[in-house]
């Protein structure tokens, strides 16, 4: 297969940052990566603008980390809760998924992407739970909630055993 190298002018997903010579297939970078302006061809003049543009992205990714790291212990301190509605012995209708998590954050005032948020399986059970949200490639943070009862949980009660009759001769 044939393949070009090319400078990256914005970011790219899974490629890499502005300012890196990356090799890619010559379909990709002909066809999606040069037409929308993220990448350029490698010539002497465009080496010059790659300096210019490191430095900006080592700003950038500065600014990035500093401010995952401020919202990471904000995130930390804050803890969510969750009513739903319950069945007999406490069994929960539905689930608490990602996106009751990621409205919770919004209206709570937090503005993260959906995709951040990492759940591995719907929470089906009562009781305190963690989510990992990865705010940055280097800041990841335990965000705990608690998943209560709207309802008073009935719980049967045990019936009582007759005491047993001894006989004493």
């Amino acid at each position: 297969m044939a393949t070009s190298e090319i400078l990256l002018i914005k970011p790219v997903e899974g490629l890499g940052g502005e300012g890196d010579q990356v090799k890619v297939r010559a379909g990709y970078a002909r066809n999606y990566l040069l037409p929308r302006g993220f990448a350029a061809p490698v010539t002497t003049a465009n080496r010059k603008q790659v300096e210019a543009l490191k430095k900006r992205r080592a700003e950038r990714e500065s600014l990035e980390l500093n401010g995952a790291q401020e919202l990471g212990k904000k995130l930390e301190k804050t803890s969510l809760a969750f009513a739903v509605k319950t069945g007999e012995g406490g069994k929960m209708f539905g689930a608490i998924t990602v996106n009751d998590i990621h409205d919770k954050l919004v209206a709570a005032g937090f503005t993260i992407e959906k995709k951040r948020i990492h759940l591995h399986t719907p929470v089906k059970t009562l009781g305190k739970h963690t989510v990992k949200v990865k705010l940055h490639a280097d800041v990841s943070v335990e965000l705990s909630f608690d998943v209560v009862s709207e309802n008073p949980i009935d719980v049967p009660a045990p019936e009582a055993k007759p005491a047993a009759k001894s006989d004493k001769k």
